[in-house]
């Protein structure tokens, strides 16, 4: 299993999360984050005083999914989130060791999968 830690704008998170949907990735959950990395601060003007505002927002996409599924996830989110200025965001693909539903008890495997019956709702 792979966990796909994604920092991204705002504005890709809707898109991607309608691909991710439509192809069967209905679990992902999100964050609001601030950061900093190549893209500069922006200076803002407020009551006749500047700022220099050095961290921006961003979301954080987290979804775990199989080995074999990692390479479609990541290619969505950067279908939608890639517009080729710096402050895009980054994408991390980390190893999961283990995953256990709560709820039963279920482990490994079984627990990226949808229920019997379960259907992804929008």
């Amino acid at each position: 299993m792979k966990k796909i830690e994604a920092f991204i704008r705002h504005e890709a998170f809707e898109p991607i999360r309608a691909e991710l949907l439509d192809r069967g990735f209905p679990s992902l959950s999100i964050l609001e984050a601030k950061g900093s990395g190549r893209q500069k601060g922006i200076v803002e003007h407020y009551r006749g005083s500047t700022l220099t505002v050095n961290v921006r927002p961003k979301l954080k996409l987290e979804v775990v999914v199989e080995d074999e599924d990692c390479q479609v996830v990541v290619e969505a989110i950067l279908r939608h989130a890639r517009t080729g200025e710096i402050g895009d965001g980054k994408i991390f693909v980390l190893p999961v060791e283990e995953a256990i539903r709560i709820r039963t008890g279920e482990s490994g495997h079984e627990v990226l999968q949808l229920h019997d019956g379960a259907e992804a709702s929008a």
